[in-house]
């Protein structure tokens, strides 16, 4: 995982797909202002699905992403989101999040090929999110 800091002033230099980012983060929030905390998951995928595409964003649900080595499948990972085949957005319903949810999102973004995840997590206190970067991918 890449985490890049930088004074606010050059941020947007060095993030990847700012202006994609920001908009999905924006959808994550209207869901929660309309619908609240303490929803089941699927809840809050049906509801930014349908915010995402009131924005006119492509997508794809519960994208299938294997994980081959040579000709075989060793695991079958199902990411919630890829949005413009660039970036994968998982969601959580929990009070906090671990290393290992980022380290699931990290494993979708391998073996997707894609650069950037980000993890959007429902929380009584609203959403957060965290942005995970694929070292080993370039960005389209």
């Amino acid at each position: 995982m890449q985490i890049k800091e930088g004074n606010n002033a050059n941020r947007g230099a060095y993030l990847i797909f700012p202006e994609l980012s920001y908009q999905i983060i924006g959808a994550s929030f209207c869901v929660f202002n309309r619908i609240g905390y303490g929803l089941p998951e699927k809840v809050y995928q049906e509801a930014l699905a349908h915010e995402l595409k009131e924005q006119g964003l492509q997508f794809t649900r519960e994208v299938y992403l294997p994980v081959r080595y040579k000709s075989e499948n060793l695991v079958r990972y199902f990411a919630d989101f890829v949005i413009e085949n660039k970036i994968v957005v998982e969601l959580k319903v929990v009070k906090k999040l671990t290393y290992s949810h980022a380290r699931q999102l990290l494993a979708y973004l391998r073996s997707s090929g894609i650069k950037l995840g980000i993890l959007l997590y429902f929380t009584s206190e609203g959403v957060k999110y965290r942005r995970v970067v694929n070292s080993h991918a370039t960005a389209n």
